[in-house]
């Protein structure tokens, strides 16, 4: 079961590895819009945390409190995403505020998830 899980969790950070890669393109590119590749790494990094958060096989107890933070940051996340892309469709240009706090976002949570124990 601790394989599972292991891969889980690889699949995880790809979905981080997927958002930030895609916001770090952007950024280097200066165009300042979400993509497909992010949205993508965003959604796979939801569901995989998602299986990660469930109880199955674990001889530990899980940390709900650090689960609920990093999914409230996650969800910040799509909602800027969100709204960005919203503004996008009607050609109106995202404010570059917007842009950066995905990316701090981002490596705020890669972070509260490496560092909180």
């Amino acid at each position: 079961m601790e394989i599972l899980r292991h891969a889980v969790l690889f699949v995880h950070l790809i979905g981080f590895a997927l958002l930030f890669g895609g916001w770090f393109v952007e950024v280097v590119q200066r165009t300042f819009r979400v993509n497909m590749v992010m949205n993508l790494g965003m959604i796979v990094a939801f569901v995989a945390g998602l299986a990660l958060s469930a109880p199955w096989g674990v001889s530990y107890d899980l940390n709900y409190t650090k689960i609920g933070v990093k999914l409230v940051v996650l969800i910040v996340i799509g909602a800027l995403m969100g709204i960005s892309s919203a503004r996008a469709k009607k050609d109106r240009p995202l404010p570059v505020w917007t842009f950066w706090a995905i990316g701090a976002l981002t490596l705020l949570n890669a972070g509260l998830g490496v560092m909180w124990r």
